[in-house]
């Protein structure tokens, strides 16, 4: 499914639909680091977490500025992405790198349309292109290892 986020027509709406998108990562992820087997994964997994919890804090902060409300935690699509890793469990590591990797697709492609949204100002421009190369070296990973691994 591709997403829309990234392309809202105002500032607050493209914060706070970012935010719920970093909070369904981190569910995902939440659920990926309980089903990997392999250490090395579950460690590398952890790091892209901490990335994802940086865009947060990184969102938050400029909510804060542009005095938006933001969301606190994940929604019902939650339950989509991390269901696709719980059904990949029965595939092992390799499928649930797969399904990772699906969700990372989501990720890229909003702070691809959010790098250059019309309604985000240079620096939060800058912020996003950040969290979207973030997302590109996330995205590798999940196909290095889920797809050919």
């Amino acid at each position: 499914m591709v997403t829309t986020v990234g392309t809202e027509g105002s500032a607050a709406k493209l914060i706070q639909n970012l935010l719920q998108l970093e909070y369904d990562a981190i569910a995902a992820y939440d659920a990926t680091i309980e089903r990997l087997k392999d250490p090395g994964h579950s460690d590398r997994i952890a790091e892209f977490r901490r990335d994802h919890t940086r865009h947060v804090d990184e969102l938050k902060e400029m909510a804060a500025r542009m005095d938006i409300h933001v969301p606190t935690e994940s929604d019902a699509k939650s339950l989509l992405t991390t269901g696709k890793v719980a059904i990949a469990k029965l595939g092992g590591d390799s499928a649930v790198l797969s399904a990772m990797k699906t969700n990372e697709d989501d990720t890229v492609a909003a702070y691809r349309h959010a790098s250059q949204n019309a309604e985000a100002d240079a620096p939060m421009k800058q912020i996003f292109e950040r969290a979207l190369e973030d997302e590109l070296r996330h995205r590798a990973y999940m196909e290095e290892q889920g797809m050919g691994g």
